[in-house]
């Protein structure tokens, strides 16, 4: 019993000591070995740019056309050749259809033989005129030489004599006005017929439909054989032939706000969004209404667009933005860089030439969805951190790493 207890108590006095031991030699290499210097975190920073700021106002609308119109019949007929149909890209002038009207041939053919009726008029009154004159000269010459003799000499012609000579005078010399009357007359309804004749042609000739535009046929509404009523009638069923839009020439009409009317200029040129092509086009301010609507505080403007190639199409929804405000050549900064205090007034942080954190507070301006214009407290290139700022300190030791800012696209 002895001899197993003394060797228990030797095996537990050698764990102690080997125990006291590792903590000892751990003791010291934790208080006696050397400290590693910790690395400089690394901080995203941005350089201060010197450009040009604009601040946009972005407004949606939607394409229409630079004109659009219903085409009717001047005068009602059946279509008798339709040579136009749904998407038909016509030129102004060309033939869409021939109407098919009978009674307006009949009534041309009645002008014509009105035509020639006067025209026989007037010929037999222009000789029944020479007739009249004819006999009128005879009748004063014979009264000349009467009254020549009846003065020379009296006896030898009595005053009724002269009297009668001078009577069938006077009466020839009316019958002179009267033909000539007469045949004033018959030039009138010759020029009348000719006129009625003239009206009819004319209405005869929008038989022939054609496009007063260049332009595309969006809607076709009648075919071959269907009845056109007459466009001047004040029936509401009027039917008519198709719709024509130009659409080689777009327009936007945009509802400037009234604070943004000063900035829009007739001939400036807008950029144009479109989003289901995903592409941009160039428009230009051609009108505006010149006058604030006191209902939406807006201005009618309106932007054309080229479209010669017929890509975009009317009813399209575009966006367009319009300068509100420039800054030329001014110092500029992203949003994210910049803690703001006021409108005017903000807080950066600054790494030196040392790599280290120098706060710096600077006087703000311009400011667009993305970017901020630095009016002082900053030069040009110097390196400001991007981002979260609370995170560093004042003359903390970074490493600036150079982040491309996002832009606003």
């Amino acid at each position: 019993m002895t001899g197993k207890a003394c060797s228990h108590l030797s095996l537990s006095a050698a764990t102690v000591a080997v125990t006291a031991l590792v903590l000892t030699v751990g003791g010291l290499s934790a208080c006696g070995g050397p400290k590693q210097p910790q690395a400089a975190p690394t901080a995203a920073v941005v350089k201060v740019e010197r450009r040009n700021l604009i601040r946009t106002l972005q407004i949606a609308s939607e394409f229409l056309p630079y004109q659009e119109i219903d085409v009717y019949a001047k005068v009602s007929g059946y279509i008798q050749d339709l040579r136009i149909n749904w998407g038909t890209h016509v030129k102004q002038g060309e033939l869409m259809a021939v109407l098919e009207i009978p009674e307006l041939e009949q009534q041309l053919r009645y002008d014509e033989a009105a035509i020639r009726r006067s025209e026989q008029e007037v010929a037999h009154a222009r000789e029944e005129q020479n007739r009249i004159e004819a006999d009128y000269a005879v009748s004063h010459v014979t009264y000349t030489r009467v009254a020549g003799v009846w003065k020379t000499q009296p006896g030898l012609i009595s005053q009724q004599d002269l009297d009668v000579v001078q009577g069938k005078d006077a009466a020839a010399q009316a019958s002179v006005a009267a033909a000539k009357s007469a045949l004033d007359a018959a030039q009138q309804a010759l020029a009348a017929a000719q006129a009625t004749l003239d009206k009819d042609k004319a209405m005869y000739a929008y038989a022939r439909i054609t496009a007063p535009f260049d332009g595309v046929v969006t809607q076709l509404n009648a075919y071959t054989g269907a009845l056109l009523p007459a466009g001047t009638s004040s029936s509401n069923g009027n039917l008519s032939l198709c719709h024509l839009s130009q659409n080689d020439l777009l327009r936007l009409v945009i509802p400037v706000p009234e604070r943004t009317v000063p900035n829009v200029h007739i001939g400036d040129t807008i950029p144009v969004d479109v989003s289901t092509l995903n592409q941009r086009f160039p428009g230009k301010v051609v009108r505006f209404s010149d006058r604030i609507d006191l209902t939406t505080r807006t201005m009618h403007t309106e932007i054309d667009v080229p479209n010669p190639k017929y890509i975009l199409v009317p009813g399209m929804y575009a966006s367009v933005e319009i300068p509100v405000q420039t800054a030329k050549d001014s110092l500029v900064l992203p949003l994210q860089s910049v803690r703001s205090s006021s409108q005017t007034e903000g807080s950066v942080m600054v790494v030196n030439k040392n790599n280290q954190i120098e706060p710096r507070n600077v006087e703000t301006g311009l400011r667009t969805a993305t970017e901020v214009e630095i009016v002082s407290g900053l030069q040009e290139n110097e390196r400001v951190v991007f981002g979260e700022q609370a995170q560093y300190k004042a003359g903390e030791r970074v490493t600036p790493k150079l982040v491309q800012p996002p832009t606003a696209e």
